[in-house]
């Protein structure tokens, strides 16, 4: 699954890369992972087939709450999550945040809303919908090119630094949440999109057979998520100054962008960073 060193048999890590992005007066959220509730009573929230599959590691320190709480901010500021999609490990925690608006793409809220098939029954789980009329939804390809992929037009209440990218092939509304931090660079989170980072090598993109086989299983449109991957390939490799291109569940790229761990929460990272210059000042 992750190309580690690990035997066949031995489990794999994958991560629920998450953003939060600190505004002027607002906090916001790009993607939740699980929330409290999984953690709770996972079986009331996922599907045993998930559940059974992925065998997910829910620990309470690792939700986006308990992780925003823990570094200092009031977690009633997060005013707006924005979704790359509804699928259960991106979307478990709308209900720990019932004050924000929810931005997603219209073709991903009508999809899981009409639940068509039995794997869409098992991925999109209306028990963690609790704030869904908190949603608001837009139409691919409105709005200005983005490095040559079509976005969506502002969203509401967010300034232009975040933008909602079209990825369409892992679910009919799955988008990357591109986000400019202050030196101007961007960083995008490519959600779904690709699961592996070697697949966006340039000459041999490779992908882990369990990642391959989980990404055929879960497509909605083959033709579009290969076309979208490999516009990411080429985004990656043209735009490197401008462009951080990173997907929602690489272990690789999750601790190469954030600096950490994917075991620590944030928090301890920055207590240990805390207590380090402290002693720096004593000595």
């Amino acid at each position: 699954m992750d190309g580690g060193p690990e035997a066949i048999l031995q489990r794999g890590h994958l991560t629920n890369h998450c953003l939060l992005i600190e505004g002027d007066s607002k906090l916001i959220l790009v993607d939740t992972g699980f929330g409290l509730r999984e953690i709770a009573n996972p079986h009331s929230r996922l599907s045993e087939f998930f559940l059974g599959l992925l065998s997910p590691d829910l620990r309470e320190e690792m939700t986006a709450i308990r992780q925003i709480e823990r570094l200092g901010f009031d977690p009633h500021d997060v005013r707006h999550i924005v979704l790359t999609h509804l699928d259960f490990d991106h979307a478990g925690g709308l209900d720990d945040f019932p004050q924000a608006r929810v931005h997603m793409l219209q073709a991903e809220r009508d999809s899981a809303f009409l639940q068509k098939t039995w794997l869409d029954r098992q991925r999109y789980r209306p028990q963690q919908w609790g704030t869904k009329q908190n949603w608001e939804v837009y139409s691919a390809g409105e709005g200005s090119a983005w490095f040559g992929f079509n976005r969506v037009h502002a969203l509401n209440g967010i300034a232009d630094d975040i933008a909602l990218i079209p990825l369409i092939g892992h679910t009919f509304g799955h988008a990357g949440v591109a986000v400019r931090n202050e030196a101007g660079k961007w960083l995008f989170n490519t959600g779904d999109a690709y699961f592996f980072h070697e697949e966006m090598n340039l000459d041999h993109p490779h992908c882990t057979p369990g990642l391959q086989l989980y990404q055929l299983m879960m497509e909605k449109d083959h033709e579009a998520r290969i076309w979208n991957q490999e516009r990411l390939r080429g985004l990656r490799h043209t735009h490197s100054s401008e462009v951080e291109v990173f997907c929602s569940h690489d272990v690789v790229e999750f601790e190469r962008i954030s600096g950490r761990s994917a075991e620590i929460p944030a928090d301890k990272i920055a207590t240990v960073g805390a207590s380090a210059q402290t002693q720096a000042g004593l000595s």
